[in-house]
């Protein structure tokens, strides 16, 4: 893997609020010396070129996107999403937009900017330039590279959900002596047949767009089918009326909805990025006898592609491997499925607290392991 040190930077002018000391011990420091981030920045973005052997494509030349909130000195905690995420997790003075994560990123918050230096970036092949099979231990590689321009040798904690959870576990299993632990929220280490399923239509349904020469059409459609895979029965049964007869044809009470999500994502992605995100998903393959950090685990029940035994079997397999303490496992109830995440507001902000709270002991030390109803 080589580095490019094209690095472009862009930052506020506003105040930083004031800081927190580091809770770091001395050999759990996150160094960010090379940290561009200008004087008095609340946040800051920035992009970097890196070439990066993929595992299925050869030698490539990316172009990472970052964005970074929280003063230089502080525990750095990384963040990721699903593969729809992007860089800007949360609101900032520099970067005022809502964010995919604002309930859990932000003041007062669970991961707060005050207390940890936060950093995202946009995965690698959401800008639709990267034409090629993507690994998830592509990604975690990038991140690598990513947090080597940026001079910070050990993170704190990596907190991914989805997707963000699956690259987790990949970056945790190749990369742990650069992190000290690991949340993985709805996201396991590997891809589930009947979720490989669900997104092989998906991907059916862009390609059929493209032939029709409409590809927002067939991107609208893929994500409706994501959409139901996300959500529940349950949650379509309360939220939905019947089906009703309008202008001489039946449509039912979540069609609506549905349109509304498909318009929302057709404009703000590609069909080679949905494509290849999607199919790096299915590449995940993980060996969790490898991971040596503490890992906390969340699986919702209803979650229909993450299979709460999957998570089950996920953390037996830690459990038998060398993690310096027991992993934990929180399991939801929620009508929301595998976006619990997102909207399971109160569940998973305890959780972070608590696992954030946690220290990162080096000894042989074991802490029971608990499966904890949240």
């Amino acid at each position: 893997m080589s580095l490019s040190r094209n690095h472009n930077v862009l930052a506020s002018t506003c105040p930083i609020d004031a800081a927190c000391g580091s809770r770091f011990g001395a050999g759990d420091a996150a160094f960010d010396a090379h940290d561009d981030t200008p004087a008095g920045a609340d946040a800051m973005r920035g992009e970097i070129v890196v070439s990066l052997d993929l595992r299925h494509a050869g030698r490539r030349e990316v172009a990472l996107r970052y964005e970074i909130q929280g003063g230089k000195g502080l525990p750095v905690v990384f963040v990721a999403g699903g593969i729809s995420a992007n860089r800007h997790v949360a609101p900032s003075r520099a970067f005022p937009e809502a964010g995919w994560w604002p309930s859990q990123v932000g003041a007062g918050c669970a991961i707060d900017p005050a207390h940890h230096r936060i950093v995202s970036f946009d995965w690698v092949g959401a800008d639709g330039a990267l034409d090629a099979p993507i690994d998830p231990a592509d990604q975690a590689d990038a991140i690598i590279a990513l947090l080597d321009v940026l001079g910070i040798a050990r993170i704190h904690a990596f907190i991914g959900s989805s997707y963000g959870a699956m690259v987790g576990l990949q970056f945790a299993a190749l990369h742990g002596e650069r992190l000290g632990q690991l949340v993985a929220i709805s996201g396991v280490h590997r891809s589930h047949p009947y979720a490989s399923a669900w997104r092989a239509l998906q991907r059916r349904a862009v390609a059929l767009g493209a032939l029709q020469c409409d590809e927002n059409h067939g991107l609208g459609l893929a994500r409706q089918f994501a959409i139901l895979s996300y959500r529940t029965p349950e949650e379509f049964d309360a939220r939905f009326a019947p089906a009703r007869v309008v202008d001489g044809r039946v449509r039912v009470g979540a069609e609506d909805y549905l349109d509304h999500c498909a318009a929302r994502f057709a404009g703000r992605s590609s069909a080679v990025a949905y494509q290849r995100l999607s199919e790096s998903i299915d590449l995940q393959s993980v060996d969790p006898s490898r991971i040596r950090v503490p890992v906390t685990v969340v699986a919702v029940v209803e979650d229909r592609l993450v299979p709460l035994a999957d998570a089950h079997a996920l953390v037996e397999e830690l459990r038998g491997g060398t993690c310096p303490r027991e992993p934990r496992l929180h399991v939801l109830r929620s009508p929301y499925g595998h976006d619990a995440f997102l909207k399971e507001e109160a569940d998973i902000d305890t959780i972070l607290r608590d696992a954030l709270a946690r220290t990162v002991a080096s000894d042989d030390s074991h802490i029971a392991s608990q499966e904890i109803s949240a």
